[in-house]
């Protein structure tokens, strides 16, 4: 199963070249770029853990892709995302968010059903990979 969230999802995954580009083309746009990352990737978890602050300022795509490898380092079995974000009209609206880095095998998710009273029936997603590990051991 391979997660597709944000732009590029439905592609191969893009090459660091490719990367490099899109962060050329969002620091071109005066775009403050971010990189985020999680293990769970539920299409609901829109919230992931940011890898250090915001690069507000910072106009080298060296730079961008220093910090996006060394999360990938301490990250390897999760999802890393790129964003960036437009403040021109006076908000910081995000304007290109892709997923830059991926584990090697995605674990995918299940489906869990919740009988109620009469026939009712209720159904909701799982992470595999969350399920492996117990809570308080994720981090």
């Amino acid at each position: 199963m391979r997660i597709t969230q944000g732009a590029f999802s439905f592609l191969p995954d893009l090459t660091d070249d490719q990367i490099r580009k899109q962060v050329e083309y969002a620091i071109s746009k005066g775009w403050a770029v971010s990189i985020e990352w999680t293990d769970d990737p539920h299409p609901r978890n829109t919230y992931w853990d940011m890898w250090g602050l915001p690069l507000f300022d910072c106009k080298d795509p060296a730079a961008v892709l220093f910090e996006l490898n060394e999360c990938r380092k301490l990250n390897p079995d999760g999802y890393i995302k790129l964003q960036a974000f437009d403040a021109s009209r006076g908000v910081e609206s995000c304007a290109l968010a892709f997923i830059a880095s991926r584990p090697a095998t995605e674990p995918g998710f299940y489906i869990s059903r919740t009988e109620g009273e009469g026939r009712f029936q209720k159904y909701s997603f799982a992470s595999y990979a969350v399920a492996a590990k117990p809570a308080g051991t994720r981090y």
